[in-house]
């Protein structure tokens, strides 16, 4: 059965909250897209998928404004971004493939794994 989808507050809510979590804690929005988008009635891909295209411009204003602090520098970003684009290339690919059984089991392994990290370190 199709979950209904849900209204524009509940998306203009999201959307504050995604970019508040994406501000914070860079490009951390699609952790809570994706549960917020599934709520809202989205499959398990479309989420994940969708989340992607809502951390990019977000991540885009992020660095803007991260780059007009202190706390950025151009050195220690550019050598990650060749990688990381080859690694979104991989995700995406492997997104088409994968169950959402599997999707589902491996999106909340990295939470608990990252969230644990976080805690004890």
């Amino acid at each position: 059965m199709e979950k209904k989808k849900k209204g524009k507050l509940y998306y203009a809510l999201c959307g504050a909250v995604i970019g508040a979590v994406n501000g914070l804690f860079g490009s951390g929005g699609g952790v809570a897209a994706v549960p917020a988008l599934g709520h809202a009635g989205l499959t398990v891909k479309e989420s994940h998928a969708s989340s992607l295209a809502v951390t990019l411009p977000l991540s885009a204003v992020s660095m803007v404004v991260y780059s007009l602090g202190q706390d950025f520098n151009w050195s220690d970003a550019l050598p990650l971004i060749p990688f990381g684009l080859a690694g979104a290339l991989i995700g995406g690919l492997v997104l088409k493939k994968i169950s959402n059984v599997w999707l589902k089991r491996i999106f909340g392994g990295l939470l608990i794994l990252a969230g644990g990290r976080m805690l004890l370190t």
